[in-house]
């Protein structure tokens, strides 16, 4: 099949919203059909992946049928309620799709709410779960007030429908036509099969219910938020999208919630991203810690030590902390736009990455700065940590981009480990702990002669992405964000001047350069996206440079790379499109930091007094 038959099958990436219960997402179209969702849990099986093969893969769809129709989206304010929004001059169809949070009486499930704004109209839903992945066989069971999905594999959750509308069976598939007057409205909830049915009741009572705990839980939890700053709508938003990738029962947190989206539509670049990367989790909750929340960060930490005293830890675990992540293909599905293959679990985990302990202590830190506690305990394994980095400081490894070529020395590690240090002697300080003083320092200071003496590249004028070459990486853009080197220090301005010669363009960065097709560094065919999360650090690095109106300049228009409702994923394509899973937590919490500098910067500029580091005592 001709590409562009695939690329008519299926919605851009940037097409959908998120919706989710702090146990699993799903991902909504604008027309109105749910693709994606794995269930009950984050990185269990998908039971709809339309999102990655539109023929087998699955969707709960819900559509008007009108002609001439326009799509709108929208967050109901300060909510992860979607509003989906059908326009036509035979009348406006509305639906409301939420996942109820907020009480015991909100079990898991997909609520979906059809009214009929202005006229008299026909709809027809379809719900069409394909479980393990659409490479399982299911049965369909009738009740007095449902129906029920029954996978063959009894591993695996039942799902039951529930409407006010009347529902009929068809082999797989359960579907409903049915119209609705002007002001009318029918109902459909998606739960599992074998949770408790008292809880559901009549669907509209059960609908009314949930809908406004939801309300309340989204919009009470973001009342607490301390940024009330120039962009607080974008920073909102961001907030609230990284709570939704936050396990409840676990504390831990995904790197976005999808799999087998591609980073370069056709070339192999599909990775599963629905697991807890300790460098992503920890960038996200020192987000959070600067938005004031601190449970989602204490939340984190516990669960991180409970990882820590039961195994090694490592780059990245299953939100319930289990560390086999064997990565398999899925053969049967033909993936995004035919952009095999479609990868399921992920083998980077078996890499080493001594950047983790950097940003894992740094999360410690802060955490600590905004009146976090801790525990003997606690430090003990801190200092462990301590150690393996002092250990391990100057082996080659993968580094945060994850190269999946040879090990080398990279700028990022380096740094990192310099973090890892030097946050865990101030930590020690805060609390009067005891450490190895002279041991600690020596090392601090070591790591940091070598990335000054051995990363500065003179011919480029700029510090390198590894050790003994000559590419740049954007990365290095955390050099003054996590204050290892003083954002006017003319060896830092030059670094800035190399990285907008060559991965700049205009606010859009590129994370190192590619050459031919194919890069040295990952030897993996096709383009990437610039990564977005690139452009905020950009941006932040602007902001403590001084440059205030540049960076507020190109902070504006990068928000208008978002999609209609403010989310993001990974990547900008060369189209403006986006790239990669969705929506990325790194990329969010990037947009946080930034905005925060930003405001804080320019508050300290209309005060008159000098702003500082957030790293800085």
């Amino acid at each position: 099949m001709r590409n562009q038959d695939f690329n008519n099958k299926y919605q851009p990436i940037e097409n959908y919203a998120v919706i989710g219960n702090l146990h699993t997402v799903a991902l909504v179209s604008t027309l109105g059909s749910v693709d994606f969702m794995c269930f009950p849990r984050f990185d269990s099986p998908s039971v709809f992946c339309k999102l990655l093969d539109a023929g087998k893969g699955g969707s709960f769809s819900i559509m008007p049928s009108m002609d001439g129709i326009i799509c709108k989206q929208l967050y109901l304010h300060d909510t992860n309620i979607l509003i989906t929004r059908f326009l036509a001059e035979e009348g406006i169809a509305e639906i409301i799709d939420y996942m109820p949070v907020g009480s015991e009486a909100a079990k898991p499930a997909i609520v979906r709410r059809v009214t009929s704004i202005r006229g008299n109209i026909r709809y027809e839903m379809v719900c069409s779960p394909r479980f393990n992945y659409a490479n399982g066989k299911h049965s369909i069971k009738k009740s007095d007030r449902s129906f029920l999905f029954v996978p063959e594999d009894d591993q695996l959750e039942s799902l039951r429908l529930f409407s006010s509308a009347s529902l009929t069976a068809k082999t797989a598939d359960v579907s409903s036509e049915f119209i609705l007057k002007e002001g009318e409205a029918a109902s459909f909830v998606l739960c599992s099969g074998q949770q408790d049915l008292s809880g559901i009741g009549e669907t509209d009572g059960y609908v009314q219910q949930t809908y406004k705990e939801t309300i309340r839980f989204w919009q009470g939890w973001i009342a607490r938020s301390n940024y009330k700053g120039r962009w607080q709508e974008s920073v909102n938003r961001s907030a609230l999208t990284l709570k939704l990738l936050i396990s409840h029962a676990y504390g831990s947190m995904v790197a976005a919630p999808t799999f087998s989206l591609p980073e370069s539509v056709g070339h192999g670049r599909n990775w599963d991203y629905r697991f807890t990367w300790i460098r992503d989790a920890a960038f996200s909750m020192h987000a959070f810690l600067q938005l004031g929340f601190m449970e989602e960060a204490e939340a984190f930490l516990n669960w991180i030590k409970k990882q820590s005293t039961e195994k090694p830890l490592q780059l990245m675990f299953t939100i319930d902390g289990d560390s086999r992540l064997d990565e398999k293909t899925l053969d049967h599905l033909e993936g995004y736009k035919n952009s095999r293959p479609v990868r399921i679990g992920n083998q980077a985990s078996r890499q080493t990455q001594m950047d983790i302990y950097g940003e894992l202590l740094e999360t410690v830190y802060i955490y600590a700065m905004h009146g976090g506690d801790l525990t003997y305990d606690y430090w003990k394994i801190i200092c462990g940590y301590v150690e393996l980095v002092i250990n391990n400081w100057q082996q080659p490894d993968h580094s945060i981009w994850e190269v999946r070529a040879l090990k080398r020395e990279f700028l990022f590690s380096r740094m990192m480990c310099w973090i890892a240090l030097d946050r865990a002697i101030k930590v020690a300080t805060l609390f009067s702990f005891p450490y190895d003083i002279l041991k600690w320092h020596k090392a601090r200071d070591e790591i940091f002669t070598d990335v000054q003496d051995n990363f500065w590249n003179e011919e480029r004028q700029a510090y390198v992405q590894y050790k003994g070459g000559s590419s740049l990486d954007a990365s290095a853009l955390l050099m003054p964000i996590l204050n290892i080197i003083s954002p006017n220090s003319d060896r830092w301005k030059k670094t800035m001047e190399a990285i907008d010669r060559e991965l700049k363009s205009d606010v859009l960065i590129y994370r190192y350069k590619e050459q031919d097709e194919k890069n040295e560094i990952d030897g993996l065919k096709g383009k990437e996206g610039t990564f977005a999360m690139c452009s905020f650090w950009h941006v932040e690095c602007l902001a403590l440079a001084g440059h205030l109106e540049e960076a507020t300049e190109q902070f504006e228009k990068m928000l208008g790379y978002a999609n209609h409702l403010g989310l993001f994923s990974e990547q900008i394509g060369m189209k403006g499109e986006h790239l990669g899973n969705f929506p990325q937590a790194f990329t969010h919490l990037a947009l946080i930091s930034a905005a925060i500098a930003l405001n804080n910067k320019s508050a300290a500029n209309a005060a008159g007094t000098p702003s500082f580091n957030k790293n800085m005592k």
